[in-house]
């Protein structure tokens, strides 16, 4: 009978304690850059990194759509450029589009919708709108049952859906100084409901100059400019998501007036969405 055993190497003992200090390490280190991470954020409002990896890439027609009908994307630089074009590849692939009442998905749809996604969100390490999972199109406005009557745009949350009038949704893109601008409008939205559930570094940030933002609609010099000037149009008093969703429109459409009427609220936006970063 030939009997085999098992042969323990006799530093056996010693391999796993060094892989159990390895591991503890790692655990440490992964715990101080977090620390760091939130210091960053805090300090400069604006996260650490934006981006890791950059691998997505349009095609030729898609490049073309953006350069001939996004003006924020033909204002970045050509690093700014592959980080965009890669975020707005990436949303096309995350998000289900579906269109309604005769509207067919086209490659225009789908590049400009993610390029006013991915505007929105440029500063953000978090650019993909966890909240939202389908884009349903119709050619103009459609019946909402949620309060009988015709929209141009709505965020569903609970469905997870957003709901665009092309129209309409086409007119933001053609018409860049009106201050109407209903991609911009929706999708800001659903940042700021998700900001207000989430518990990341984007969503703290946006929610911290939100509530500064609002503080300063109390404040009674800002209350007197504002009956004076008339700068909002009235629909944006209609609830604090109204004010933040027109608000966000007034920024990227008429930045320099906002910023001169009311730089305090300007700063809070720009902090908020980080968009430093593409020149604001």
């Amino acid at each position: 009978m030939i009997q085999i055993s098992a042969i323990i190497p006799e530093d056996a003992s010693s391999l796993v304690g060094y892989y159990s200090y390895y591991v503890i390490f790692i655990i440490i280190l992964y715990f101080l850059f977090q620390v760091f991470e939130n210091w960053y954020a805090e300090k400069y409002h604006r996260p650490l990194f934006r981006n890791i990896l950059v691998f997505r890439t349009l095609s030729n027609e898609q490049k073309t759509i953006l350069e001939s009908q996004s003006t924020f994307y033909n204002t970045l630089s050509q690093k700014h450029k592959k980080q965009f074009r890669h975020r707005v590849a990436t949303f096309i692939n995350d998000k289900k589009f579906v269109g309604r009442e005769g509207a067919e998905i086209t490659i225009e749809m789908q590049t400009l919708v993610a390029a006013i996604a991915c505007m929105l969100s440029f500063g953000r390490k978090k650019y993909l709108y966890g909240i939202l999972d389908t884009v349903i199109i119709f050619p103009k406005e459609f019946y909402s049952a949620v309060n009988d009557a015709y929209h141009k745009g709505e965020f569903n949350p609970r469905g997870k859906t957003l709901v665009l009038s092309w129209k309409h949704f086409k007119e933001g893109y053609q018409i860049g100084n009106d201050n109407y601008n209903l991609g911009l409008h929706e999708f800001m939205h659903a940042m700021h409901l998700e900001a207000k559930v989430g518990m990341d570094l984007d969503a703290s940030r946006f929610m911290h100059h939100f509530q500064l933002i609002m503080r300063q609609l109390s404040d009674e010099e800002l209350k007197k400019t504002l009956d004076n000037t008339k700068f909002f149009r009235a629909y944006a008093f209609a609830n604090q998501y109204e004010f933040m969703a027109v608000l966000t429109e007034y920024f990227f459409e008429s930045p320099k007036e906002l910023k001169q009427h009311f730089p305090v609220v300007y700063d809070h936006v720009n902090k908020a969405l980080n968009l430093q970063v593409a020149g604001f």
